[in-house]
């Protein structure tokens, strides 16, 4: 018997970050999930995207522009920090939430120059 053999895969609803994994700074952005729902009741699937630019941010401490992916949020948040190099030092790791961002930090945070 075919059945027998195939196990039983289980899908759970998790959270799906956007593109985690690659070069861009998203800080724990989702991808969401909902319905339209027009004024006939017949409601469709859709997601809705994160707002990603990709801009070019100066860091100070590293003395070069680094190209990256950026969500609207976060470039205002680090707007309010005051630059790249302050967003990367004053905000946690588990907000940061993508690889480049956690090596970015890791460079900013051991640079011997400004070591004093």
């Amino acid at each position: 018997m075919l059945g027998q053999n195939l196990t039983r895969i289980l899908r759970a609803p998790t959270t799906q970050f956007y593109r985690t994994k690659l070069d861009g700074l998203f800080g724990g952005t989702a991808i969401q999930h909902g319905n339209n729902k027009p004024k006939s009741l017949h409601k469709t699937r859709r997601i809705w995207l994160p707002n990603i630019q990709m801009v070019e941010l100066y860091s100070v401490i590293l003395d070069q522009k680094i190209k990256v992916r950026v969500t609207n949020r976060v470039l205002r948040t680090i707007d309010k920090k005051g630059g790249l190099d302050n967003y990367l030092l004053e905000t946690k790791d588990k907000n940061i939430a993508s690889e480049l961002g956690l090596e970015l930090k890791h460079l900013v945070k051991n640079d011997d120059r400004w070591a004093v």
